[in-house]
């Protein structure tokens, strides 16, 4: 399985750079939440994202974190993961961006990209309809949230 961002494979670009290199202005509230997502092991929570850059010392208010989210995703700089609490987590879009599985882990809730699962899409759409996207989240157990409890410790 492979996180969204495997610590080991992290983007080489810095947030300001890839901005700029998609032609978009490079605003210090699109910046820092670029570079929170960059870095996340895993897809984060808006809540996750804002507490995250407060500590990098960025004031913005709740409503401005989402228009960045939203803007970061509408230019595919940025992915949202609809999650099974309903609540929707994000992560930068990378060039494996394109249609991949998530796994949401049921026991902490976090959710990763399975960039190697590229679910086959063989189906035909009524005359008239027009295919934009698909999600596939395979929900179970993270490996830390699978491993055996030994007796006597408490997970």
């Amino acid at each position: 399985m492979t996180q969204c961002h495997d610590m080991s494979k992290r983007f080489d670009i810095p947030a300001h750079d890839i901005l700029r290199n998609a032609g978009e202005r490079a605003t210090p509230a699109r910046e820092v939440v670029l570079d929170i997502l960059l870095d996340a092991a895993s897809a984060l929570t808006h809540q996750e994202i804002e507490q995250s850059a407060r500590e990098r010392g960025l004031s913005a208010d709740r409503v401005t974190l989402y228009r960045v989210l939203d803007w970061l995703v509408a230019r595919r700089l940025a992915h949202r993961i609809a999650g099974e609490d309903r609540v929707w987590r994000f992560n930068a879009a990378g060039p494996e961006a394109h249609g991949h599985a998530h796994f949401h882990c049921t026991e902490c809730g976090q959710v990763f990209c399975l960039n190697d699962l590229q679910p086959a899409l063989g189906f035909n759409l009524p005359k008239g309809f027009r295919f934009e996207r698909a999600e596939l989240t395979i929900q179970g157990l993270c490996p830390d949230c699978a491993k055996p409890v030994r007796p006597g410790k408490k997970k």
